[in-house]
């Protein structure tokens, strides 16, 4: 075995250098811990670098219930560490540490630099200044003695010490950022029950239209009895695999079930026109063509990648000319502008998801404090838990309130 390293005494090591984890080691250290940090990435936060297109979405700029009302699974788990660290605690955190903040279109609150490194590095150097080790390696097993946490082996053999341990290591998407499920195995291999990992806020695979990009698109999402799931406005994209862009990735935290459920994805093409007037807009442009083919006269109402597919659904031939167009096959047109569906086959694997849903079963952690209820001195938070949101920066208020509350317990239980 390998040599046993003895860290300070009262010793919280966390296991994780992301999100939750920098922002469990900060609290903890200014709480009076004695707190290690252990990722195994040289670099901390390299996945709340990416977030947001680089831009990082901080939180929301909501009361916690809002918050709540986003979190599609095991919300209620939540309440109590969103009143340890809600929204406004996280906005007034940030400024604190030199990050000033904006809030833009849906309450969606980011650094007024759009620079997702200046929040990982503040909390970096928030870290260092409370006196936080920032240790490199890979955690391969939590250690136990007489069912309590008496420290961590690592890849290498050697062991560390520490008489609580903080498990943040973040779920399977993005596993290039070191997100490779080493918690799940940790949990596990203690007791823990873990919810099969699946991807959320993710694309989805569906017809290919590749290369198409819609901008100021409408959604809708349908399951197989056509009940409406969700709704959105705002970017699409067709890729070479289906769907992508900020209103699909949005889409597929309500699409939970395909083992059992179909899923539809309807766009309407030209939200900012009701039927009466997409119909005068249609009789306008077929006059300006009216001696033109049907295929030569949508140019001016789609993307030219589009047409092909809008024609075909229509019905309508497309050299038929188009003043002999009925107005029966003016409708047809103007459903399929309205109603373009795309049939769900299923979503991108986990490892292309923003977010992992699925981890650590939270009815085995309380509530109030983020410690295993199986194993004291293991406390548990962030990504790795069964707890996810939707987009519009609900994911990372998660990692804060969680992480925030595990470093202040780890520290105060006793």
């Amino acid at each position: 075995m390998g040599a046993l390293i003895h860290l300070n005494e009262r010793q919280i090591l966390v296991i994780g250098g992301g999100p939750a984890g920098m922002m469990a080691a900060l609290t903890a250290a200014r709480q009076g811990g004695q707190v290690t940090l252990l990722d195994r990435n040289r670099k901390l936060g390299r996945k709340l670098r990416i977030t947001g297109k680089g831009r990082c979405n901080v939180t929301n700029d909501c009361t916690p219930t809002e918050v709540l009302q986003n979190v599609p699974r095991n919300s209620r788990f939540l309440y109590s560490a969103l009143s340890q660290l809600g929204p406004s605690d996280v906005k007034s955190l940030f400024e604190e540490l030199g990050v000033p903040l904006k809030t833009e279109r849906g309450n969606r609150v980011f650094p007024q630099s759009d620079r997702a490194d200046d929040v990982a590095d503040a909390l970096v150097r928030a870290m260092e200044e409370a006196g936080v080790r920032v240790r490199t390696g890979r955690a391969v097993a939590i250690l136990t003695e007489n069912g309590a946490v008496t420290g961590v082996r690592l890849e290498n053999g050697r062991r560390l010490s520490a008489d609580r341990v903080i498990l943040c290591t973040g779920g399977l998407s993005y596993p290039d950022t070191g997100s490779t499920g080493d918690g799940y195995a940790m949990a596990k291999a203690l007791g823990h029950i873990m919810e099969p990992a699946r991807p959320s806020l993710v694309p989805l695979v569906a017809e290919d239209f590749q290369g198409l990009s819609l901008r100021n698109i409408a959604i809708q999402v349908k399951n197989q009895d056509g009940k409406v799931l969700y709704r959105d406005f705002g970017e699409l994209l067709f890729t070479h695999f289906g769907l992508s862009g900020p209103v699909i990735l949005s889409a597929s935290a309500h699409m939970r079930d395909f083992e059992h459920t179909k899923y539809t994805v309807e766009i309407d093409l030209k939200p900012a026109l009701d039927d009466k007037t997409l119909d005068a807009r249609l009789l306008r442009d077929f006059q300006q063509n009216a001696n033109r083919d049907f295929q030569n006269s949508l140019n001016a109402l789609l993307p030219q990648k589009l047409i092909p597919e809008v024609i075909r659904r229509s019905g309508i031939p497309p050299e038929a000319k188009v003043h002999d167009l009925t107005r029966e096959q003016r409708h047809a047109l103007l459903l399929v502008l309205k109603q373009f569906s795309v049939a769900v086959i299923g979503p991108r694997p986990v490892r292309d998801a923003i977010v992992t849903s699925g981890g650590v079963r939270v009815s085995e952690v309380n509530p109030s404090t983020m410690a295993s209820r199986l194993v004291p001195g293991l406390y548990l938070c962030g990504e790795l838990l069964d707890v996810d949101g939707y987009t519009g920066g609900f994911n990372l208020q998660i990692a804060w309130s969680t992480g925030y509350t595990a470093g202040c317990w780890s520290v105060w239980d006793e």
